[in-house]
């Protein structure tokens, strides 16, 4: 996968300054998508395990982030653990958007205004490329999981369930 430059939001900038490698993977979005994740998957012709929703949470102390496939659900009390806290709850979307500075729907794991603790389910090491968002609608960055952990500081584990 070559390396690709542009998309004009903070996600590709923080790939480009890393020097990591991925594809833009543009797609038209529907405003009246039930699911913004599975649209993607859809639009672009991409098994949903392969693509990845960015959900925050509330850990009491602040926010956290997990990283699950759009087929799957977000198991909470596993992210808890993950994070090393008690319980967490999903975060106010009002305050995501202020922490990551992107709108819901829109919301990538990658150039976050700060850089919060980070879980990605480990399904993610099952692919050589997985998708996420690409810091708005409609735009979704394809790379290595290997890549979207270091360039994160995330760590893996079993967050998602069916």
């Amino acid at each position: 996968m070559a390396r690709s430059r542009g998309g004009g939001t903070p996600a590709t900038v923080a790939l480009d300054r890393a020097g990591v490698a991925y594809a833009l993977r543009a797609y038209e979005h529907d405003p009246q998508a039930p699911s913004y994740g599975l649209e993607a998957a859809e639009a672009l012709g991409v098994d949903p395990a392969r693509v990845f929703k960015t959900l925050l949470v509330d850990t009491g102390s602040g926010l956290g982030v997990g990283i699950v496939p759009v087929s799957t659900q977000l198991d909470l009390k596993a992210l808890a653990a993950a994070l090393g806290v008690k319980k967490v709850a999903m975060a106010d979307p009002r305050e995501a958007e202020r922490a990551t500075g992107y709108v819901v729907g829109g919301i990538s794991p990658i150039g976050q205004r700060r850089r919060l603790p980070t879980v990605l389910d480990e399904s993610a090491l099952d692919f050589e490329t997985v998708l996420v968002s690409g810091g708005r609608r409609g735009l979704d960055l394809e790379l290595s999981p290997t890549d979207l952990v270091a360039v994160t500081g995330a760590r893996t584990a079993p967050i998602a369930r069916t």
